[in-house]
C-alpha cells in the first residue's frame, strides 16, 4: 500500500458537506489526514463517507457568517485533534443582481461567508501552525477571483478578496514552513450545477448534453466541468513537499476560461 503523505495531520474543510468542500476532504482523508467537517444539511451520509477511507473525522455546524461561531469550531478542532494542519476556507455562497438591484443584506452575507470566513479562520489557525512551523492555507476561490461577470458583484468582490488575502497570508509566512494559495475553479459539476444544467435543459427544452454545451460555451473553452476530485488532488499537491515554494499563488483549473 502507498504511503499516506498526509498521515498525522488534521484537515479542517469549511462547507464541506457536498460539492467542492467534500470532493476536497475525501481526498485529503485519502492521504490519512483527519478531517473536520463543517456546512449546513445532513453532515450524516458525508461524514460517513470521508470515515470509510480510514481516518477519524469530526463536525461542526458553524455558521460562517458568524465570528463567534468559527472560533467555537476552531476551538472545537484543537479540543479533537490538537489543532489544525491544513485549513481550506470553501464555504461560499452566491446570488444574482445587477449592482443598484443588489439587496443589501446579501452582499453582506456574501462578504460575511466567501471573504470574512477566511480571515476568522486563518487568523485563529496560524499560531499553531507557526508553532510547528508547517501549515497549509488553501482558499477555494474562483475564476471570478481572477475576472468579473456582470450580475454577480458582490462575489467577484470577495473572490477577488480572498486572492488578496492569499498573496498577504503568504507574504508575512514566507520564511517560514506555512504556505497560502487559492484555487480558482472555473464551471465544477457540483449537484448545485447540475441541477443548473438540467433547468436550462428543460427551459429551451435541450437534451442535457446539449444544455451543458450552451452552459460550457459561454465562458470555459474546454467545453468541459472540472471535478471535485481534480480539485482535491490539487489540494492533495498543495499540501506536498513539492509545493513547498508554491506561495501566494492563484491556481486556476478553468478549462482556459482566463487565457482568453
Amino acid at each position: 500500500m502507498a504511503e499516506r503523505t498526509l498521515s498525522g495531520k488534521t484537515a479542517l474543510v469549511t462547507g464541506s458537506t457536498s460539492g467542492i468542500g467534500l470532493g476536497i476532504a475525501k481526498c485529503l482523508a485519502k492521504q490519512g489526514a483527519n478531517i473536520v467537517l463543517n456546512g449546513f444539511g445532513d453532515y450524516q451520509a458525508p461524514k460517513a463517507e470521508v470515515e470509510a477511507l480510514g481516518v477519524q473525522v469530526r463536525y461542526h455546524g458553524a455558521d460562517m457568517s458568524k465570528a463567534s461561531e468559527i472560533q467555537a469550531m476552531m476551538q472545537f478542532a484543537s479540543e479533537a485533534f490538537g489543532g489544525v494542519d491544513i485549513l481550506v476556507n470553501n464555504a461560499g455562497i452566491q446570488h444574482v443582481a445587477a449592482v443598484e438591484n443588489f439587496p443589501v443584506e446579501r452582499w453582506d452575507a456574501i462578504i460575511a461567508i466567501n471573504l470574512s470566513s477566511a480571515f476568522h479562520t486563518s487568523r485563529l489557525a496560524l499560531p499553531y501552525m507557526q508553532q510547528k512551523n508547517w501549515g497549509r492555507i488553501l482558499n477555494v476561490a474562483s475564476v471570478h477571483g481572477l475576472v468579473g461577470s456582470a450580475q454577480k458583484s458582490a462575489y467577484v468582490a470577495a473572490k477577488h478578496g480572498i486572492v488578496g488575502l492569499t498573496k498577504v497570508t503568504a507574504l508575512e509566512n514566507a520564511t517560514s514552513g506555512i504556505t497560502c494559495n487559492a484555487i480558482c475553479p472555473g464551471w465544477v459539476l457540483t449537484p448545485l450545477v447540475q441541477k443548473q444544467v438540467d433547468a436550462k435543459a428543460h427551459e429551451l427544452s435541450l437534451s442535457n448534453e446539449e444544455a451543458t454545451k450552451l452552459l460550457l460555451g459561454e465562458k470555459e473553452p474546454s467545453m468541459q466541468f472540472t471535478t471535485p476530485e481534480e480539485l482535491g488532488e490539487l489540494a492533495v499537491f498543495l499540501c506536498s513537499t513539492a509545493a513547498n515554494n508554491v506561495r501566494g499563488v492563484a491556481w486556476n483549473m478553468d478549462g482556459g476560461w482566463t487565457a482568453q
